[in-house]
């Protein structure tokens, strides 16, 4: 399974980040395009537009929004994505870049729980294909 990292889009970039994707629906204010070094800007990975408002960095809604966000990214559009996502970003290191001022209330919390759960469904699925041939 592929390393798979969070980072402020205002903390500068590494070597070890391997492929960056910003994943959030608005670029980080104050940041030029050449000042944030990106690999793919996936904005459908984000939170609906309603729910990010909804939502509002507020802590108190922290354990609601996350069951939200799960639930959007739970369909198949959103799993094939995610799916891509670490295809595109393999073998290396897969760095998740959002914006957001907090650090322990942020979306990119859940959506790197989630794909590490698709990238070992996946690992598990071609393991299970091997054996039965």
């Amino acid at each position: 399974m592929p390393e798979i990292l969070i980072k402020r889009a205002y903390e500068a970039a590494a070597r070890g980040d391997g492929y960056r994707v910003l994943v959030d629906r608005l670029w980080p204010r104050g940041l030029t395009k050449q000042e944030l070094p990106l690999d793919q800007w996936d904005k459908d990975l984000a939170p609906t537009t309603e729910l990010r408002k909804w939502f509002g960095h507020e802590p108190e809604r922290w354990a609601e929004f996350q069951k939200r966000y799960r639930k959007e990214l739970s369909s198949p559009e959103q799993r094939g994505r995610m799916r891509e996502l670490l295809e595109n970003a393999s073998p290396r290191a897969l760095t998740l870049v959002y914006g957001a001022k907090d650090e322990e209330h942020t979306h990119a919390l859940v959506l790197q729980a989630e794909l590490k759960k698709t990238a070992g469904a996946g690992s598990s699925r071609q393991k299970a294909g091997r054996s039965g041939g």
